[in-house]
């Protein structure tokens, strides 16, 4: 394969991983309003389990990991999800209780940064600050892949992956579950006040958007056939929040177009080109800038992102008839439950047929 189409489908794969990525947290920011710092954590996790459940006993590779399953195509990337939902699990029982916004996004940094101390230093669990490598290319057996043409093909996979995934959280968000999310996100104490189980909900939001990212970082790995703890420094989180301020918060549409405009042209596309002489890292500096400049420059300008969010409306308190036949129209709120001026009005409504 030539070089070009090499490059081209490389490009093509962090697309759509990123895209993936910026959906489970676009679920936890977005939709819920969960300000998630730790969420290049839960993309480790899934990148690690499932690294290791693809590779077989430790013995005799040279590497020092847990589990060691050998387990094929898809199930070894179920499986990296499951664990990242696992401890999004736990981390939400000891953090979203009594948390909010700043605290929670400070606290859930903190433990971001002590699980790379832990997997960083504890080379047991998964081969410690050289990471997990060798890990086999998926399907690549079965269909006779070499090198060069299992890129376009795990391309494309990742590609399917990314419609299916889309496909379900395009249903969640339009289902009463994500519009209580969005409920919960405008005005977490009215929803309470109005019989909503936010923790519940909050939690539903982080164990789906921990399952995302587990899934994510699970292809990582295994287009790659490496991960190690400098791929998953705290900053990679704030390089998926760029995609979904760019894109559009709360717009999954907007999310592909954030993830091609940040992560694919502005991060990747870049690693391609030659090193500027006597300036080795320069390229790297100047994509740093670009990305900081487009960002002030969004939320500056268009702080609703490219593709804005769309105004949901639920016809469930769209119209109320009177006893005369006349209808008082009431408008709706983006989520499926009342706010408190939709309360208000409907109180209104009642008493003025009763007298």
């Amino acid at each position: 394969m030539p070089a070009f189409w090499y490059y081209v489908f490389t490009l093509i794969f962090f697309l759509f991983d990123y895209f993936i990525l910026a959906m489970g947290l676009n679920i936890q920011y977005g939709e819920t309003g969960i300000l998630n710092f730790a969420y290049i954590g839960f993309v480790a996790i899934g990148s690690y389990v499932t690294g290791a459940v693809s590779l077989p006993s430790s013995a005799g590779t040279g590497q020092q990991y847990i589990l060691g399953l050998s387990l094929p195509f898809p199930i070894n990337l179920i499986i990296g999800g499951l664990a990242a939902s696992a401890l999004a699990l736990f981390v939400a029982l000891i953090t979203l209780r009594r948390l909010r916004t700043d605290y929670l996004a400070m606290v859930l940094i903190s433990l971001s940064l002590v699980l790379w101390d832990l997997i960083n230093n504890y080379v047991r669990l998964f081969n410690g600050a050289d990471g997990l490598y060798n890990v086999p290319e998926p399907m690549a057996s079965v269909f006779k892949l070499t090198t060069n043409s299992f890129v376009p093909f795990f391309a494309g996979v990742t590609a399917a992956v990314a419609l299916i995934l889309w496909f379900l959280m395009s249903r969640i968000t339009r289902s009463p579950l994500g519009r209580t999310f969005r409920a919960i996100r405008d005005d977490a104490d009215v929803a309470a006040a109005l019989g909503k189980g936010v923790f519940r909900y909050q939690l539903t939001s982080m164990l789906i958007g921990a399952f995302y990212a587990g899934i994510g970082g699970g292809l990582i790995i295994q287009f790659g056939g490496s991960f190690n703890t400098s791929a998953w420094l705290p900053g990679e989180t704030f390089v998926i929040f760029a995609v979904i301020i760019v894109g559009g918060v709360g717009n999954n549409l907007g999310l592909l177009v954030g993830a091609l405009l940040v992560e694919t042209l502005l991060i990747h596309l870049p690693a391609f080109l030659p090193d500027i002489p006597g300036h080795p890292e320069l390229i790297q500096y100047i994509d740093a800038m670009l990305i900081g400049i487009l960002l002030m420059v969004m939320l500056w300008f268009r702080p609703q992102g490219m593709i804005p969010e769309r105004v949901r409306r639920s016809p469930l308190l769209s119209t109320f008839s009177k006893s005369d036949g006349q209808q008082v129209v009431v408008p709706t709120s983006p989520s499926s439950v009342m706010t408190a001026t939709d309360s208000a009005a409907l109180r209104n409504v009642d008493e003025k047929d009763e007298s």
